[in-house]
């Protein structure tokens, strides 16, 4: 193995091989960590675990699940991972582990298996199939966690030193992929690493870093005031932890994507719990705590980010230069289930939020900058989204950087699904 790479890296980089020798580091790391003998360990490829590995093995105590996620160049950034008694000391619905390892380039979770379907995958089944009275179980059991999450975000909204929001973990997923710790240069990280100097193939136009970062979009008509390259650049500005205490701090998951939510369905009614609390926190920044579910569960879908070879088969996109205007056209829109949950988020969880702020003062004058760099940061960082560097292809690459644009800038006129969302949120609106 590498002298520079953790045991972590070096399984998650090696599974993509789709050999045994995964498996079998894998099972050396439970057993160096946990004095357990893990047997028949299987490692889930899943269109989900896009910078986590997840799993199964026994013992002869039982059967297991484990999973952990791992960032690059993890062991020189702030922050401890998996904190996972936070959540649950604070009321929020949790699996908790059996096990579990903090150390550096070591962490790990690992818990009794079961046998719920995780909540992105009964998603994915209504939006390829919608299904009026299963839609409405799951937009219900969303509801009632999106209250529980809002009473421990009203509970524990409290005001934070930059020193306190600093040392969260959630920066992974954010600002630190913007630049090469410890150094802090930018651009470095996955920016770096995914876009910069590299071509950007779409359908029957491929352009080079320099001019497509330089390019405002238009999507349907609709045109957006900053390119991907001047959000890249607020973004860095905007959300550096030194600048995000100014709307408090609360008690968050800060990564609930629908692949950590269990989904429990008992006699008709369902309800909903995480797992895999990786970036936990009490010092969350307020504006950041619900971006990534916001985001990942929503506007991701469907398709295009986790599965893009379907989106391909399902949608159409098109593209022309028109100066330094790509104008792209596209069938792409939410499915029924995305929109209503889109609908509750805003109703349930942000507008209130918000509200609240404003009540004590803590409200920025620029959140719906603050929100929208989050939600620009999700897609764009999350995975490679040039076709060809990792499973995106031309389609699902177009309508990718198109849904992260719209996502990230305010429309020149007229609006969209965030902008509307974004409206329907402020507590200075009626």
């Amino acid at each position: 193995m590498s002298q520079t790479m953790s045991r972590t890296a070096e399984i998650r980089k090696i599974a993509k091989a789709g050999d045994d020798k995964a498996e079998r580091l894998l099972a050396e790391l439970l057993r160096d960590l946990f004095e357990i003998e893990p047997k028949n360990v299987v490692i889930n490829h899943d269109q989900y675990s896009l910078n986590s590995l997840n799993g199964f093995f026994e013992t002869a105590d039982g059967a297991f699940f484990f999973k952990f996620h791992q960032e690059e160049g993890e062991e020189a950034m702030s922050g401890e991972y998996y904190r996972a008694d936070i959540l649950a000391r604070a009321g929020l619905p949790v699996d908790q582990p059996l096990l579990m390892s903090a150390l550096p380039g070591e962490q790990i979770l690992v818990y009794r298996r079961r046998t719920d379907p995780r909540f992105s995958d009964v998603l994915r089944t209504l939006d390829l199939k919608d299904d009026a009275a299963a839609r409405k179980r799951a937009v219900d059991a969303e509801r009632r966690l999106n209250e529980a999450v809002l009473k421990v975000y009203l509970d524990t909204l409290h005001p934070v030193s930059a020193d306190e929001v600093a040392a969260e973990p959630i920066h992974r997923l954010f600002s630190e992929r913007l630049i090469d710790p410890p150094a802090g240069t930018y651009p470095g990280g996955r920016m770096a690493s995914f876009y910069v100097g590299k071509d950007f193939v779409f359908p029957d136009l491929t352009l080079d870093w320099e001019t497509f970062s330089r390019c405002r979009i238009s999507v349907n008509g609709i045109e957006y005031r900053d390119s991907i390259g001047a959000l890249f650049h607020a973004a860095h500005e905007r959300l550096d932890p030194s600048r995000l205490a100014d709307a408090g701090g609360v008690t968050a998951h800060g990564d609930a994507h629908n692949a950590n939510v269990w989904y429990e369905e008992r006699d008709g009614e369902a309800r909903l719990s995480f797992f895999d609390p990786a970036f936990a926190g009490e010092n969350i920044p307020t504006l950041l705590a619900e971006v990534k579910t916001t985001f990942h569960n929503i506007l991701a879908h469907p398709l295009w980010l986790y599965d893009p070879a379907m989106a391909a088969e399902h949608h159409k996109a098109s593209v022309v230069l028109d100066g330094d205007l790509l104008r792209v056209t596209t069938d792409f829109e939410p499915s029924p289930v995305r929109r209503s949950l889109l609908d509750l988020k805003a109703e349930a969880l942000w507008r209130p939020l918000l509200g609240e702020l404003k009540a004590r003062g803590m409200l920025p004058a620029d959140w719906r900058r603050v929100i929208r760099l989050g939600l620009f940061l999700c897609p764009t960082l999350v995975m490679n989204l040039r076709a060809g560097a990792t499973t995106h292809n031309p389609v699902s690459s177009l309508i990718g950087f198109s849904v992260a644009v719209m996502a990230g800038s305010e429309p020149v006129a007229g609006e969209d699904a965030v902008s509307r969302l974004l409206d329907m949120i402020d507590p200075d609106r009626g």
